[in-house]
């Protein structure tokens, strides 16, 4: 297995265990990403996309096995990078937080493009 699989790996492993995480304990993500839920609604959203969207496209890398699933999954990570970047500037949110998500997403996408 070569250094990059290795590493495509361990990107969609974490793509995983981030739903999971979002899926089982959804409040938990309100430290990082700022979200906060008033109601069962809110929660449903984090369970819903941040746990069924990251869980369900790091299960498909599996059950496809191809090339292009991986690089699906990247793109999705530069297309949430790239809006978060214009974002950060947009909406005056430049947090640390922020600039961490950005710059893993940009990381993790590029490995999984690649």
């Amino acid at each position: 297995m070569t250094f990059l699989k290795i590493l495509q790996l361990i990107a969609v492993l974490l793509t995983i265990v981030t739903g999971f995480v979002s899926l089982l304990w959804p409040r938990s993500v309100q430290g990082f990403t700022g979200l906060t839920a008033a109601d069962g609604r809110g929660i449903t959203e984090i369970r819903a996309i941040f746990g069924g969207l990251f869980i369900g496209l790091g299960l498909a890398v599996f059950v496809l096995a191809t090339r292009e699933v991986y690089q699906a999954l990247g793109i999705m990570y530069l297309a949430i990078a790239a809006v978060r970047l214009v974002s950060i500037f947009v909406d005056k949110s430049s947090v640390q937080s922020n600039w961490i998500s950005v710059a893993t997403e940009i990381i993790m996408g590029i490995i999984l493009v690649l």
